[in-house]
């Protein structure tokens, strides 16, 4: 049984319909290409910043689009790439009087039509350059030719970006600075349930009874191990340890990011977000910043990512600034 709630033919364009009648003061919609676009910007801005990858994944892009955080977000379809025509009059409109900055998942197309979009921008004499995403540890692997994946720490760097673009840096500060902040982080998912498939009743892939899925991708990928369930805190811990062992540098506090799947209740989400935490101060580590919830699902999937960054002490402020959009919260901060 097909367990998803959307429309025949056109589901993206009607969710995004939905997305900016719910926020209109802060949204509006371009329909043809498809992209969602801020109203505002801080005066301050002088890049404007752009992302996006395929839907299936909301909140993540479009209910981060607004003041504070993405000048603009560009859907594909369901777990595909956006067309470059979109990423390019995304882009276009968007752009500073320093131009463009594009934020960019490690996937194959999302590098592909971001790059075409990049090429035909340079040629109008609009200055772009690229952040690219790459925080999967499941695909942290010689052989992996791609190298680690695009995920959860996503929405980490937009909002860290964000708050960096409104101080009136510029084009290469950004760039250098989005780049920093990718390699300061480091995500790693479990499932128990794939995702419902949109082309077919069922789910995407079978689970036997008792088992888990240790490095699932956002878009239902299966991990490279399927590990008979150890446990609440046997599984949290290993996936805390795994994520502490490869971040850099993570001798002071962090962004914590505890990212439901699609089907993960709160309840749960909080209590792996209470164990986590404990286990990063019995390290010495606090907590600068932490988001708990579902903001890079992957439809339906039953399971949960966790995301570190470690947090230089200049990059506080960008954490804390003032940002509104449809799907980021008020940040907390321990400091």
């Amino acid at each position: 049984m097909n367990r998803l709630f959307l429309p025949a033919g056109h589901a993206v364009e009607h969710a995004l319909h939905g997305l900016v009648l719910s926020h209109p003061a802060l949204l509006r919609l371009n329909e043809d290409p498809l992209y969602v676009a801020a109203r505002e910007r801080h005066p301050g801005r002088r890049v404007g910043l752009v992302s996006g990858g395929g839907s299936g994944h909301e909140p993540l892009h479009t209910g981060f689009v607004g003041v504070g955080m993405l000048d603009a977000a560009v859907p594909g379809r369901i777990f595909a790439s956006p067309h470059n025509r979109q990423v390019l009059e995304a882009s276009r409109d968007a752009a500073g009087e320093e131009g463009v900055l594009h934020i960019v998942k490690n996937y194959t197309g999302d590098r592909i039509n971001f790059g075409i979009a990049a090429e035909r921008l340079r040629a109008d004499g609009i200055p772009v350059r690229r952040v690219l995403i790459d925080d999967d540890l499941a695909t942290e692997s010689d052989e992996t030719a791609t190298g680690r994946r695009g995920t959860g720490a996503t929405v980490l760097v937009e909002k860290l970006l964000g708050g960096a673009a409104d101080t009136g840096l510029g084009l290469d500060e950004l760039a250098a600075l989005g780049t920093q902040f990718a390699a300061a982080s480091r995500s790693i998912a479990v499932a128990s349930r794939a995702q419902t498939s949109p082309s077919r009743a069922g789910e995407a892939f079978q689970l036997p009874d008792g088992t888990l899925e240790y490095g699932v991708g956002i878009h239902g990928e299966r991990a490279a191990a399927t590990l008979e369930h150890p446990g609440f805190e046997r599984l949290v811990d290993r996936m805390t340890h795994q994520l502490l062992g490869s971040l850099p540098q993570a001798t002071g506090p962090v962004l914590l990011l505890v990212n439901g799947l699609g089907a993960t209740t709160l309840l749960e989400l909080q209590a792996i977000h209470a164990r986590v935490t404990g286990l990063l101060e019995e390290r010495g580590l606090g907590v600068a910043g932490r988001l708990v919830g579902t903001f890079v699902p992957a439809l339906d999937m039953s399971g949960f990512s966790l995301t570190l960054t470690a947090l230089r002490e200049d990059w506080h402020a960008y954490w804390n600034a003032p940002a509104l959009t449809p799907a980021f919260p008020a940040t907390e901060s321990t400091r």
